[in-house]
């Protein structure tokens, strides 16, 4: 197989699951993550895309998907199907991210989802400094032609977990040059964050 290289958040995840563990992967693009999972940890994985030039990388891969609206819901699977339920930087883009975490954590014993952070300082000074909606590398797009539609933080979601009554087992915020401010200060200091939740 083909030497795949993850994104930040994506190494980060796959290092929060189990070998030979039950994965589905919510919006898994091109395969990337559930192919090196496969091959380096044994796991039984699926994933479930929307678009069909990334649902072709997939069968590419050798990885089984499904093509479904993420916002249809995943009431075709039943409680806890799988050991881990993955979502990397695709939340904001549901029409109702707090459906779709109450439905991955009833169909997975345990969700890990990568959150873009809208608290991250830079996008506050480009919104302060400009009067014009933050662009990033983590958010390449101009406010008009955006598929993230529900914009948060790391705040926001630690709030929406508590509200849902979710358990945040891990949290791992990121930056590209990730340090003690990243660690400390994440609301502040991280583009990406990683959560590891299940069921209170």
């Amino acid at each position: 197989m083909e030497n795949i290289i993850l994104r930040q958040d994506l190494k980060e995840i796959s290092n929060l699951v189990a070998p030979k563990s039950k994965v589905l992967d919510l919006g898994c693009g091109n395969g990337s993550l559930l192919a090196k999972l496969r091959s380096e940890k044994d796991v039984i994985g699926s994933g479930i895309e929307l678009a069909q030039e990334r649902i072709i990388k997939c069968t590419e891969k050798g990885v089984p998907v499904v093509q479904e609206n993420l916002d249809d819901g995943l009431c075709q699977f039943k409680d806890n199907s799988f050991d881990y339920v993955i979502l990397s930087k695709t939340l904001q883009s549901v029409q109702r991210p707090d459906h779709l975490l109450k439905d991955m954590v009833r169909v997975g014993k345990k969700a890990i989802l990568s959150i873009i952070n809208m608290g991250f300082y830079r996008l506050r000074l480009q919104l302060l400094f400009t009067g014009r909606m933050p662009e990033s590398k983590t958010l390449p797009y101009h406010w008009y032609n955006t598929p993230n539609t529900h914009l948060g933080t790391i705040k926001d979601f630690q709030l929406l977990c508590s509200s849902l009554d979710i358990k945040i087992i891990r949290e791992i915020p990121l930056n590209e040059n990730s340090n003690s401010l990243t660690k400390f200060f994440p609301n502040l200091f991280a583009t990406t964050s990683v959560f590891k939740v299940t069921k209170n």
